[in-house]
């Protein structure tokens, strides 16, 4: 049996429990990453991204476990219409500073 003796009480076994707790949780998160990311990959995606204005059905169906698992963060972005990250690197840095003249002499 699953369940714990304690005074003639039963309980539940305390990690079968929290597994159980873990578990659902995850269900409802992926369930409602699954949910989001239909709409996203359909509607959302060119809202946060330009450069994605026409993606094939192909590209559509790869990016749905994607955005089903990072959700929370593009709900985010979506609904505040957040342009996408600029990467920041030290090419772009050295390149940004050649282009405004306080680059290295050649």
């Amino acid at each position: 049996s699953h369940y714990a003796t304690y005074s003639n009480c039963y309980v539940p076994d305390m990690p079968l429990l929290i597994a159980q707790i873990l578990a659902y949780g995850v269900i409802v998160y992926f369930g409602l990453g699954l949910v989001f990311a239909v709409a996203f990959v359909v509607r959302g995606v060119q809202k946060i991204d330009p450069a994605a204005a026409a993606p094939s059905f192909g590209l559509r169906l790869l990016w749905i476990p994607g955005s089903a698992a990072f959700w929370p963060m593009l709900l985010s972005r979506w609904i505040r219409g957040m342009p996408p990250p600029t990467e920041v690197t030290a090419h772009r840095a050295s390149a940004g500073r050649a282009a405004s003249g306080r680059g290295r002499a050649s």
